[in-house]
């Protein structure tokens, strides 16, 4: 690990982290144009494998893949590095906002800057979409698989059991019906249980006071246990703030969602928010480090068993189960995404000039993300 290894790394990361917005399928869509595409520091399939671990562990997707990529091209202090220079830019513009809240009563709108990006970052994740789908629906049984989570997550189905549904059944395909091997029982070891343990420690006590420690130990609860998307996050603060402990409304934690949508980097700074609601900086402070200290041991841990993991015959059919699924439900988000952003012919015509820039001549998708949000404050003007 070279100083210049670790530098290069944290400054993507950081530049992520003030560009990327549109949520964890756009966040992995730029980084793997950073790190596969134009730097070439791993390759797809590689790719496509770190995001099968982080799959299997709980916290925010997104960061603690650019986690991995830090360890992967700088060892400790890059996992270190990245993932806190990932992390910093939204949690301090999400902190701004928090100050405005409390001090104004409100947020900015913020609706004239993602107008003019969130075309340009569906654009992005369809490029990833058609990239990554290339490495990994490698077999028929493995498209299918990819094909069935899309269409089951449009339907509604939970995207984590599809995403343990994806893994089980290619699995089974490779393990049971293709080779007839039957991996015994010992086999399977679930270190990840441990969170689920963990949470037993904050139990339903009822409304208490505000102390700085509660606050620490219940986001540091939600960091261990929380697998899936902003949505599910949105459900914790619901459960944990606004009726366990009484401290934030119904508008509150609605307030602080709605800054999550419109900022760069991971969703979970909401938190960020909700502990300068509660508890001022300190409590932001706390919040912060609280929800994402878990990534860095998660991480630390995981990517340490990846090449030990390899070389269990059961693992890589697991992984290539993972793989699809994931893949299945970018696909079925960049559907969910397109709705909201092709509205009307400006982001139509970005949308498809973005798309073409990419294809075409491999525009950074930090320079197309700036150019929407300056083309949509324009449009503003002109209009």
């Amino acid at each position: 690990m070279t100083k210049s290894a670790l530098r290069s790394v944290v400054l993507v990361a950081f530049k992520l982290g003030c560009i990327a917005f549109g949520g964890p399928a756009a966040h992995i869509a730029m980084l793997r144009q950073e790190v596969v595409e134009r730097r070439r520091w791993v390759e797809d399939q590689r790719f496509l494998d770190l995001m099968g671990i982080t799959n299997l562990i709980p916290g925010p997707n997104s960061t603690e893949l650019v986690m991995h990529i830090g360890r992967e091209r700088a060892g400790i202090k890059g996992l270190i590095g990245a993932g806190a220079a990932f992390i910093l830019p939204a949690a301090f513009i999400t902190l701004f906002f928090a100050w405005l809240y409390v001090t104004y009563g409100t947020t900015s709108e913020g609706e004239w800057l993602l107008r003019g990006i969130k075309p340009v970052v569906l654009a992005v994740v369809m490029q990833a979409i058609w990239n990554l789908g290339k490495t990994a629906f490698k077999t028929l049984p493995l498209t299918i698989i990819g094909a069935l989570v899309f269409v089951l997550y449009l339907l509604g189905g939970n995207e984590i059991l599809l995403l343990f549904g994806g893994a089980l059944v290619a699995f089974l395909i490779q393990r049971i019906l293709v080779s007839g091997n039957r991996p015994s029982a010992s086999s399977f070891v679930v270190p990840f249980l441990m969170p689920g343990a963990f949470s037993l420690v904050l139990a339903n006590t009822g409304a208490v006071p505000y102390t700085a420690l509660r606050l620490f130990l219940t986001f540091l609860k939600i960091g261990s246990v929380l697998y899936g998307s902003g949505y599910v996050l949105i459900a914790f603060l619901q459960n944990d703030f606004v009726e366990r402990l009484a401290w934030l409304s119904e508008k509150q934690l609605l307030d602080a969602v709605a800054v999550g949508q419109f900022t760069p980097g991971p969703v979970f700074t909401t938190a960020t928010f909700v502990g300068y609601i509660v508890g001022g900086f300190p409590g932001a402070v706390l919040a912060t480090l609280g929800i994402f200290l878990p990534a860095f041991i998660f991480v630390g841990i995981a990517h340490a068993l990846i090449d030990r993991l390899m070389g269990l015959t059961w693992v890589r059919p697991l992984l290539d189960g993972i793989n699809v699924a994931a893949v299945g439900l970018m696909a079925a988000v960049a559907v969910i995404l397109a709705r909201d952003a092709v509205v009307d012919v400006m982001t139509a015509v970005l949308f498809l000039a973005a798309l073409a820039l990419l294809i075409r001549y491999k525009v950074n998708s930090a320079v197309l993300v700036a150019a929407g949000a300056v083309i949509s404050l324009f449009w503003e003007f002109l209009l």
